[in-house]
């Protein structure tokens, strides 16, 4: 494993940290996920193709993604949803966008390859799949969650 790979393990776990740490009454991980995700979008963008990619995890537990999901969007409150290019229509008052929804998925994908790294000893299957993932669903949410994050960030609204 090369210094970069090393790097977005770091920035995977820090991720997690975060998300795992955020609570009610401090919102200070929200700046500092605001400073995370361009690097994390930057280290995955850095891996480039991997020969071995893994699948999507048929078994993936929809519980535990559910409950994390419900419980940010609580956490979240008003700063969950936001609006996203479509949604711009006369007839249509919901925001379709949801920060709770990004974080979820980015956090899920990326505890799911931390986890499979503990009991194997093969990176670039964990480093494959995340970077098939990226490129076909969750990097989308990195993007929607960034820009999200700085858009609260330049209003003053993440503490």
């Amino acid at each position: 494993m090369g210094i970069a790979d090393q790097e977005l393990l770091a920035i995977a776990r820090r991720y997690c940290e975060l998300i795992e740490s955020l609570d009610d009454d401090d919102r200070a991980p929200l700046a500092q996920l605001n400073e995370l995700l361009p690097r994390l979008h930057a280290a995955m963008t850095a891996v480039g193709p991997v020969s071995q990619c893994a699948l999507p995890d048929p078994d993936a537990d929809l519980d535990r993604r559910f409950e994390l999901f419900s419980r940010l969007h609580r956490l979240l409150g008003d700063l969950d949803g936001y609006w996203m290019e479509y949604d711009v229509t006369p007839d249509r008052q919901e925001m379709s966008g949801s920060l709770a929804d990004d974080l979820t998925d980015i956090y899920c994908e990326l505890k799911d390859g931390l986890e499979r790294l503990e009991v194997s000893d093969d990176p670039l299957h964990t480093l494959g799949g995340w970077r098939t993932g990226f490129c076909k669903h969750w990097g989308q949410h990195v993007v929607d969650a960034e820009r999200h994050l700085y858009t609260l960030a330049a209003r003053d609204r993440l503490y």
